[in-house]
C-alpha cells in the first residue's frame, strides 16, 4: 500500500511504501546520457546545464554515482568537506570526510575554516546551525532542501514569541521572576536567535544536563523547546518532580494552563516531539525483556519519559554509541533510536547482539532525503562552478544565533575541562 507520493519533476516521482523502502518511478523519455564535470570542456553549454539535472543522476546504478561523487570530490579537493549525521544511510556516510552527533557536527563546521563548501548530509536545521558558526566565505550546502525535521516545525518563532509575551503579561516573567529560554539543537535559526537575544543557549542531547544545571542557577525558571521529552527527561536527572513541570501547548491560550500552573512550574516544556523517538512505547521494552531476558535497553533521551523510564540506560546518540563499543563481546542490546545508526552498530559489532527495540519502525524519513543522487548532483554543479541548495541565514538572525550557539559550546567545552 502505498501512502506517499513526491513528484521531483516532470519526469521524476517517488513513492514511499509501508516497507519503508523507497521505490523511484521514471516516467516520460529516456533522460540524457551523463557529462561528468572532468569533461565540461569537451562539451557545449546547453549540454553541460542538462547534464546536471537531479533527474539525469536518479537513473544511474550505484556504482556510477559513486564514482561521479568521487570524481567531483577529486577536482574540489580541499574546497569542499563533507559532513555526514550518525543517522545517514551508509551509502551517504562513506563519502562523508566527518560524522557526528549534531553537537559534535557544529563544533566540525566552526573548525573547518579552510573549506569553501561545506556539504551538510543532514537535515535543515543542522545546515542552518553550520551557516551561523562559518566563515564569510563559506557556503553551506543541504543536498536535499526537503531534508527538514518535523519537531523542528513544532515550534515557529512567531508562536515562541507569543508564549514569552503570555509569561510576561501574566508576572511568569519580570524583573523579579527570571525565566532562562533553551532552545534544542533541533530548532530554526529564528529560535535560536530568539535565545540569543533573551540570554538563553542552544542544547543538544549530549550537553543538557550541565546546561540545565548551569542555568537554574542563574534562573528561577527555564522554558524548554521544541522537544517536550528531552526536557522532560533531562529535568528528571536534574532533580525537577513531574508536578514543577508545565507542558506549553502552542495552540492554546497560555498554553492550556492556568496562570497558577505557570508560577508553580520550574520548568515549561513546549508540546513537540520527534516524530521516530516518539513511536518507541513501553510495551516495546516489556516484549523485548520477555523474549529475551538478559538484554539491555538503551535509548535516547527524545523518547518519551515512561519508555526511558523502563530503560536500563539512556543518552545522547554518542553516548549510545561508546555505550555499544565498549559494551563486552557477547552482550545483547535493544536500541531506542533511529534505525541507520542501530544497523550500522550491527555491523560494527558483530560479536554483539544489537537489535532495534521495535523493528516496526522507520528511519528519519526526511533525512532519508539526502540520498547519493543528491549528493552527487550537489558536488558536481559546485566543481562546474555552480552553486545550489545553499543555506543562507540572514545577518541579525545569524548575529544573535550565533550567541546562543557559541554560548553552548563555551559552557560545554568549559564543563568538560573542569571534569
Amino acid at each position: 500500500m502505498w501512502f506517499g507520493l513526491r513528484k521531483i519533476s516532470r519526469s521524476v516521482k517517488i513513492f514511499v511504501c509501508e516497507s519503508q523502502l523507497i521505490c523511484i518511478l521514471l516516467i516520460g523519455q529516456e533522460t540524457r546520457k551523463m557529462i561528468t564535470v572532468l569533461e565540461k570542456e569537451k562539451v557545449g553549454e546547453e549540454d553541460v546545464q542538462n547534464a546536471f539535472l537531479l533527474e539525469n543522476y536518479l537513473k544511474m546504478s550505484d556504482a556510477e554515482i559513486a564514482e561521479h561523487i568521487e570524481l567531483a570530490r577529486k577536482k574540489l579537493g580541499s574546497r569542499v568537506v563533507v559532513l555526514g549525521h550518525h543517522y545517514q544511510r551508509d551509502d551517504v556516510i562513506r563519502h562523508a570526510d566527518l560524522t557526528g552527533d549534531s553537537y559534535q557536527l557544529s563544533v566540525m563546521a566552526a573548525q573547518r575554516k579552510d573549506a569553501e563548501f561545506i556539504v551538510f548530509c543532514g537535515v535543515h536545521f543542522m545546515a542552518e546551525s553550520a551557516d551561523i558558526l562559518s566563515e564569510p566565505h563559506q557556503k553551506v550546502i543541504l543536498p536535499d532542501l526537503g531534508a527538514g525535521c518535523s519537531m523542528a516545525d513544532m515550534a515557529s518563532v512567531e508562536q515562541v514569541e507569543d508564549a514569552w509575551e503570555q509569561l510576561k503579561e501574566i508576572g511568569v516573567i519580570s524583573d523579579k521572576n527570571t525565566v532562562a529560554p533553551m532552545t534544542y539543537m533541533n530548532s530554526s535559526a529564528a529560535i535560536k536567535a530568539f535565545c540569543g537575544r533573551e540570554r538563553g543557549v542552544v542544547c543538544t542531547s549530549s550537553n543538557a544536563i550541565p546546561l540545565f544545571d548551569l542555568y537554574l542557577k542563574e534562573f528561577d525558571k527555564m522554558m524548554f523547546f521544541p522537544d517536550q521529552h528531552l526536557g522532560r527527561n533531562t529535568g528528571l536527572k536534574f532533580g525537577i518532580p513531574l508536578e514543577k513541570m508545565a507542558l506549553w501547548n502552542p495552540h492554546e491560550e497560555l498554553g492550556g494552563n492556568t496562570e497558577e500552573d505557570l508560577h508553580k512550574a520550574k520548568l515549561i516544556l513546549w508540546k513537540g516531539h520527534c516524530s521516530v523517538h516518539g513511536r518507541f512505547k513501553p510495551w516495546h521494552v516489556e516484549q523485548v525483556r520477555k523474549e529475551t531476558p538478559d538484554i539491555k535497553v538503551l535509548v535516547h533521551p527524545e523518547c518519551m519519559y515512561e519508555v526511558v523510564e523502563k530503560s536500563d540506560l539512556n543518552g545522547s546518540t554518542s553516548f549510545i554509541i561508546n555505550t555499544v563499543t565498549n559494551a563486552p563481546s557477547g552482550s545483547k542490546w535493544a536500541i531506542g533510536t533511529e534505525l541507520n545508526l542501530v544497523l550500522r552498530l550491527q555491523k560494527q559489532f558483530p560479536d554483539k547482539e544489537i537489535r532495534l527495540l521495535a523493528p516496526d519502525l522507520c528511519m528519519c524519513a526526511t533525512m532519508y532525503r539526502i540520498a547519493p543522487p543528491n549528493l552527487a548532483w550537489a558536488l558536481e554543479n559546485l566543481a562546474a562552478g555552480n552553486i545550489v541548495n545553499q543555506i543562507s541565514v540572514d545577518g541579525e538572525t545569524k548575529h544573535f544565533a550565533n550567541i546562543a550557539l557559541e554560548r553552548m559550546i563555551s559552557l560545554t567545552e568549559q564543563n568538560k575541562a573542569k571534569n
